[in-house]
């Protein structure tokens, strides 16, 4: 078995030996053996390689250099001398003739270095049996675009949302035809330039990459009939598909959902909420009919009520409607102990507030990092969907919002009957969320109620990263030793969670009115630098903390 990483890879020729190809699709729990031979800031693509390779289960491998990151993959593999057969391929960044003639050299070298590792020689009827037919995408089907995404995480997707996936990423949509005629068959039917010359020609006229000079033809992925929807993968630190994404984030016609990996396990839980979401998006969850304005049915109105649980990182809270959609009770308390136990004490309290007993509920609906785990819950739908029905309750003017949770931050744009437009998130950087705020308060030493009101003024401008949680800590203690203003500091700790809110808030089209939800709605200084960043005006009410929470109970309101 020998594998490779790159729709380029000459996976025919490498046939023609005998040889069977497999693509290299690994996604590691950590990086550990890899963040000790290779820089901290490979890509996690780059990573998850040095990983599969350094357990000894690849012995045969091809590398290409689709970039930087590869060529210092190259340089830590064969110092490490894991595999018995390691190769790697220059590949031109052009289609021309003179660059086919460089890629046709490049795979006689290849040719020539497999044949005196393997020892076999080279089989035109292998070579040419390899070749595939043109494949034809489903009638309907989610379009996975962008950075390198394997089979492991395109299968992960597809269960997500119950639709076909066609992989067109660097490691799915590889499609090479053989165009050499029967009369050129007969008289050359080993290695020769002539076959080479129009093997390389098909190879390097893919649809390209975006490490290609001329990417224009990819707009083809976006624009092809039988698209329901597209999910743009995108790697950490890694910047070749920035611009594309920046384009079709405004050309887009369908849902369009963003998710950025570091290529490991370890983002399951925010690929979970993020393709539910965009599930819902699709199958229209939030396009139902809107909370009533007058009574739920006589049977029900009377006796019965709804309750949503939001059972989040930091807090749970839950919100208590009657048949009227006015609120009877609510409740917010600090996660912990579980998700079902918290959600049980927080529905207690709730009930509490509205004098009932929970017989009288008739339907609960769950949301939240943990609301498939909460026991007695009828359905669960994600805080993105419910934020955007809260909200759109609360305020029927409200076309985006803003929600910083405790674990992540969230841009929500809706469309002018409150259903979903689309969304963006941020990584597992916690920066610009509430636990960033919660850390800065300890580093400060002063509740986190205090720092609300402090930062409205300041005497001097300091500026404090916002790109790390762990540095920017780092910075607050040092101005802390240098007696800088409490007053100071705390203004610069929000304009770091506005300039990450900004950024965020770049990657998808946004319209007035804007509302906050979310705990940190309440923070006064952030409220105010994110208006002064983003030069809006935020609506923030009283429901603020449990709009999750009562887009959950209203949608429970629907389900009767």
């Amino acid at each position: 078995m020998i594998y490779y990483i790159c729709k380029y890879t000459p996976v025919e020729l490498l046939a023609g030996f005998g040889a069977q190809a497999k693509l290299l699709d690994s996604l590691p729990e950590n990086f550990d053996r890899a963040d000790s031979c290779g820089h901290p800031n490979l890509c996690g693509y780059g990573k998850a390689i040095i990983e599969k390779v350094s357990t000894g289960t690849v012995k045969e491998l091809v590398l290409v250099n689709c970039c930087d990151t590869i060529r210092r993959i190259y340089d830590i593999l064969r110092e490490k001398n894991y595999c018995t057969y390691l190769y790697f391929m220059d590949l031109p960044h052009e289609t021309g003739h003179c660059q086919v003639e460089l890629f046709t050299a490049e795979l006689f070298r290849l040719a020539e270095s497999y044949k005196k590792y393997s020892g076999k020689e080279w089989n035109y009827d292998l070579f040419k049996a390899a070749f595939g037919t043109e494949k034809k995408p489903p009638d309907r089907y989610i379009a996975l675009i962008g950075a390198h995404a394997g089979p492991l995480l395109s299968a992960r997707i597809k269960d997500s949302l119950n639709y076909p996936i066609e992989n067109l990423t660097c490691a799915g949509n590889r499609e090479v035809l053989f165009t050499i005629t029967p009369e050129q068959q007969k008289s050359s039917r080993c290695l020769s330039e002539r076959i080479l010359a129009e093997y390389a020609r098909e190879l390097l006229q893919q649809l390209p990459c975006m490490r290609m000079n001329d990417t224009g033809s990819r707009r083809r992925f976006w624009n092809a009939p039988g698209i329901a929807g597209i999910i743009y993968h995108s790697i950490k630190f890694c910047d070749y598909y920035g611009a594309e994404y920046a384009e079709l984030k405004d050309a887009a016609t369908v849902p369009l959902l963003k998710i950025e990996s570091d290529y490991t396990r370890q983002s399951s839980g925010q690929f979970a909420t993020r393709l539910g979401a965009f599930s819902e998006l699709l199958h229209g969850t939030e396009r139902k009919n809107q909370p009533r304005k007058g009574k739920v049915p006589v049977e029900s109105s009377a006796k019965n009520y709804f309750a949503g649980i939001d059972s989040g990182s930091t807090s749970t809270d839950v919100v208590i409607l009657d048949g009227d959609c006015t609120v009877a009770g609510w409740s917010i308390i600090p996660t912990g102990g579980g998700a079902s136990s918290g959600a049980e004490k927080c529905l207690s309290a709730a009930l509490k507030k509205a004098g009932i007993s929970r017989g009288r509920v008739r339907t609960v609906i769950s949301t939240g990092y943990g609301r498939k785990y909460i026991q007695g819950s009828t359905d669960n739908i994600t805080e993105i969907t419910c934020h955007a029905k809260g909200a759109f309750f609360l305020n029927k003017k409200v076309r985006t919002i803003i929600d910083i949770g405790g674990q992540d931050s969230k841009i929500i744009a809706l469309n002018d009957d409150g259903s979903v437009a689309g969304f963006v998130m941020n990584d597992k950087c916690s920066a610009g969320t509430g636990r960033f705020l919660d850390m800065m308060s300890n580093a400060l030493n002063i509740p986190l109620e205090k720092m609300s009101s402090l930062g409205l003024n300041c005497t001097e401008d300091i500026t404090i990263s916002s790109m790390c949680t762990v540095f920017a800590e780092s910075e607050v203690v040092s101005l802390v030793a240098q007696n800088k203003s409490v007053n100071d500091i705390v203004y610069g700790l929000n304009k770091s969670v506005a300039a990450k809110i900004s950024a965020l808030a770049g990657r998808i089209r946004t319209r007035d009115v804007y509302m906050m939800t979310g705990g940190v709605a309440q923070n006064k200084g952030v409220v105010r630098a994110i208006e002064n960043k983003m030069k809006i005006s935020l609506c923030i009410t009283d429901y603020a903390q449990i709009c999750g929470a009562l887009g959950a109970a209203l949608f429970a309101v629907e389900r009767c």
